[in-house]
């Protein structure tokens, strides 16, 4: 089962966020193509660049194509003196593992867990890989991770917007209630879980 995971804010932001999308490859491209083609955009789907009606979409979009998502959410405060860097490594690691792990009891066999390579720089990626491939090897020695650029990875893509959405419910941004509503019936109906760590 592929999962595919991107990330939006940080701890200086007010909330960091995770999403994990668990659909496979084909339905992550056809998803994208079908945005693209309703909407008339093309290039990178990106959370930061969409309006209601098109957030709205994707969501719609997931549920359509057999895809579902837990986003992770955090709001770690940075105490005097601690090192602001390792705190948003540490709180995007967390949120990580969680995302990735609420899926796994419901993976009936390997994982491939396919993570955005555009955070941090490629050792600190490379830790990173290799934390999630230890958590999901756990899960089935045969699942393995990877990292992939977003703007090739439509997975990676649609990870992004949930991410996004939850950032901006997070933090209380001027869009935060209307994106609410969007996710709500999404949330209701389980294709969409929020966690908060």
């Amino acid at each position: 089962m592929p999962i595919f995971c991107d990330e939006s804010g940080a701890p200086a932001t007010g909330a960091m966020t995770v999403a994990a999308v668990a659909i496979t490859d084909q339905g992550a491209e056809a998803l994208l193509s079908r945005f693209h083609a309703i909407t008339g955009s093309g290039g990178e789907l990106k959370g930061s660049r969409i309006d209601m009606a098109e957030r709205a979409l994707v969501f719609e979009f997931l549920e359509r194509f057999g895809g579902t998502a837990v986003i992770s959410v955090g709001k770690p405060v940075r105490e005097p003196g601690h090192d602001a860097g390792k705190l948003d490594l540490d709180t995007y690691g967390a949120l990580l593992a969680d995302a990735i792990g609420a899926h796994l009891p419901d993976a009936p066999g390997p994982v491939t867990a396919l993570v955005d390579d555009g955070r941090y720089d490629p050792a600190t990626l490379a830790q990173i890989r290799g934390r999630v491939e230890q958590l999901i090897d756990r899960h089935d020695p045969a699942s393995w991770a990877g990292l992939r650029d977003s703007r090739r990875t439509a997975g990676i893509q649609i990870a992004d917007v949930m991410a996004n959405s939850a950032w901006n419910v997070a933090i209380g941004s001027p869009r935060s209630k209307r994106i609410a509503a969007i996710m709500e019936p999404f949330i209701a109906n389980g294709v969409v879980r929020v966690r908060t760590i």
